[in-house]
């Protein structure tokens, strides 16, 4: 039986979007705590063909159990029984007025020790679609910073590599785009058969122009 259990707290968005604010010009252009909700996030799962998602059991909520900054953050948990599965969240992100060039992601996961095996890597993507499979985000160790333009930027990379909070980054040299809205998500993938739960806070894009 598939399990979808989203929390939503208080009448007004957890997240500030402040259009026109670039790196270096004010600080993130979006930012997410968590602390009144989930707001406008929107939550999916995908899982592969061999496996009816109804099957796929995992939850997204908001929690006070661990928190980078402030009390709350988003709670990430999902099955292990199939070695396979995403589970993420998604938000729109305004693009700045003057437009950008590039763009900074940065994420705080927490995993709840530090392990010699790759249990769920995490994955992240901002581009200009929201990600339907789980083949729209990066394959396995892939992190844009370094691959110059794509069409869309992310990364997949191992989580529980550290009892605890762990910042993942990213950086997209963006191509040309025509819309005024991007879309950030944030998940966690699973690799290793057993449960898991992770939380996610302190979520941040900035943008920049040459």
């Amino acid at each position: 039986m598939r399990r979808r259990a989203i929390l939503r707290t208080g009448l007004v968005a957890g997240s500030v979007a402040v259009a026109g604010c670039t790196r270096g010009r004010g600080g993130p252009a979006f930012q997410e705590g968590f602390e009144n909700g989930l707001g406008d996030w929107q939550a999916n799962a995908a899982i592969g063909p061999e496996v009816n998602i109804e099957e796929f059991e995992w939850e997204v909520t908001v929690s006070g159990e661990q928190a980078m900054s402030g009390e709350r953050s988003l709670r990430i948990w999902n099955e292990g029984d199939y070695d396979d599965g995403v589970t993420w969240v998604t938000h729109p992100v305004p693009v700045p007025s003057g437009g950008a060039d590039e763009a900074t992601v940065r994420a705080q996961i927490w995993s709840e020790s530090e392990s010699f095996n790759t249990l769920r890597d995490a994955v992240m993507r901002l581009g200009p679609e929201r990600p339907e499979t789980e083949e729209e985000f990066p394959h396995p160790g892939v992190n844009t910073t370094a691959l110059g333009e794509t069409p869309y930027g992310g990364l997949r990379e191992p989580l529980w590599l550290a009892d605890g909070w762990r910042e993942y980054t990213f950086e997209w040299t963006m191509p040309s785009l025509s819309t005024e809205t991007l879309y950030v998500s944030v998940g966690t993938s699973v690799i290793w058969e057993g449960d898991a739960t992770h939380y996610v806070d302190d979520i941040s894009v900035e943008f920049d122009s040459a």
